[in-house]
């Protein structure tokens, strides 16, 4: 009778691969359908004109860190006429709103939400009106896709199992608003979120990103160099802190050069140096504005104290004194930005199955870095480039850039895409989180 033991084994495993294999097709012809759905109605005539005229009116009027307010305005002007309720004021401009039964499990897609000082360049019907300021890294296409999402997940609002969180966040151009928003308690108790942001380097179609980290921690430095002032032609009466900029310049080159292993990634950079008002004059001081970065958050605390060590070393080798000055609360260094890897894994899946599996590309780790970094380390994120490169335009395809042109068709798409990663994480959590 042993052997009828094992048939009936055999027959019992049989049959659960065959169920397993039937839930796991099923799922993935549910998750498929549902892509193709919000693809389509992203893309219907309608729909398309009203994400372009949103993300025009914000690029209209770009606002910077912590003074969106008519952006913020816009934005809750949109959720009203969908009747999406909404949390407001969140770190003084954001703003946090819900779709679904309230209930758990929590979900979120965050967008940005400000512009930088920058004066736009290109001709266009739809240039920024505010001189000075311009939205050069697509924040304004980030909330216009947010929005979209928000129209899309309305429709389907009756058939969420859980809660989504739409967090329109303030200042991330060095201001950490992401840091701010969880201070304040906006994205207490949420499971996983997902972040976008394009890249005018892939062509609108794609995404990528990368499982483990993939953007740089960062922090900002701020030094002033105190000599003596004096006559050019007299150098030995006055103390030179343009000297002694020089060389701190240059020894700060050395840290990553002759102390870091080859094998981290580490980056010191001084793109500031003001001093001095005429060709013929030692001026008292030089300021030096800079910053630091690295992949993890070791390497970064080792290069803010070198940083000061060797400031502070060389100016007095010169005769001078220095001061440095981290601004660690006007512009706070963010983290590493490190993708959980079920939640990446579960948003490549989602994407390959919106736009075919060569369009979803892996990247290398980047030196940039993203104050999104903060949600990455209180919850399961996925941060993800998004397409916006069009062969037809002339544009610099820099981000941060006065010449910076989107191919709009990104709008869809990106909506599409939030709304599919948060419906299909809700459908499948547990499995997400123990993938």
């Amino acid at each position: 009778m042993e052997w009828l033991r094992l048939l009936i084994l055999l027959f019992t495993f049989t049959n659960h691969v065959s169920s397993w294999g039937s839930v796991a097709a099923g799922s993935r012809w549910e998750v498929s359908q549902l892509t193709r759905e919000l693809m389509d109605s992203a893309r219907e005539p309608e729909f398309f004109d009203w994400l372009k005229r949103v993300r025009r009116t914000i690029h209209e009027n770009p606002e910077l860190a912590f003074e969106e307010e008519e952006t913020s305005r816009l934005i809750r002007s949109e959720l009203d006429s969908l009747e999406i309720g909404y949390t407001w004021p969140v770190a003084k401009t954001g703003v946090v709103a819900s779709i679904g039964s309230g209930s758990q499990p929590w979900f979120a897609l965050r967008a940005d939400m400000d512009a930088l000082p920058i004066q736009e360049m290109v001709e266009w019907e739809h240039k920024s009106k505010n001189p000075g300021k311009m939205h050069a890294c697509g924040h304004d296409a980030h909330a216009t896709m947010l929005l979209g999402a928000a129209k899309l997940l309305q429709l389907k609002s009756k058939e969420i199992k859980g809660t989504i969180k739409l967090v329109f966040q303030p200042a991330e151009e060095g201001r950490g608003g992401a840091y701010h928003m969880i201070k304040e308690g906006a994205l207490d108790n949420i499971q996983g979120i997902l972040g976008l942001h394009i890249s005018p380097e892939m062509p609108v179609g794609t995404i990528g990103s990368r499982p483990g980290p993939m953007l740089a921690a960062a922090g900002r430095f701020l030094v002033t160099i105190h000599g003596k002032g004096g006559h050019a032609a007299s150098p030995h009466l006055a103390t030179d802190p343009i000297l002694a900029a020089c060389l701190t310049i240059i020894s700060l080159q050395q840290i990553v050069s002759r102390e870091t292993n080859p094998l981290e990634s580490r980056v010191v950079t001084v793109g500031f140096v003001d001093g001095g008002q005429a060709g013929n004059v030692i001026p008292e001081t030089v300021t030096l504005k800079g910053t630091f970065r690295s992949m993890t958050s070791e390497g970064l605390y080792y290069l803010q104290q070198r940083i000061k060590e060797v400031t502070e070393m060389q100016a007095s080798v010169h005769r001078c004194t220095a001061t440095v000055d981290f601004m660690l609360e006007k512009m706070r260094p963010y983290p590493a930005t490190v993708n959980d890897e079920a939640m990446y894994k579960h948003a490549k899946s989602v994407g390959e199955t919106l736009l075919g599996e060569p369009n979803v590309k892996l990247l290398p780790m980047g030196m940039g870095a993203e104050d999104f970094s903060f949600y990455a380390e209180k919850m399961a994120a996925a941060f993800f480039m998004i397409g916006t490169k069009n062969a037809t335009f002339v544009s610099k395809t820099d981000l941060h850039s006065p010449f910076l042109v989107i191919d709009e068709e990104v709008l869809p798409i990106g909506a599409a895409f939030h709304a599919a990663v948060a419906l299909s994480y809700l459908d499948n959590v547990d499995a997400v989180v123990t993938h």
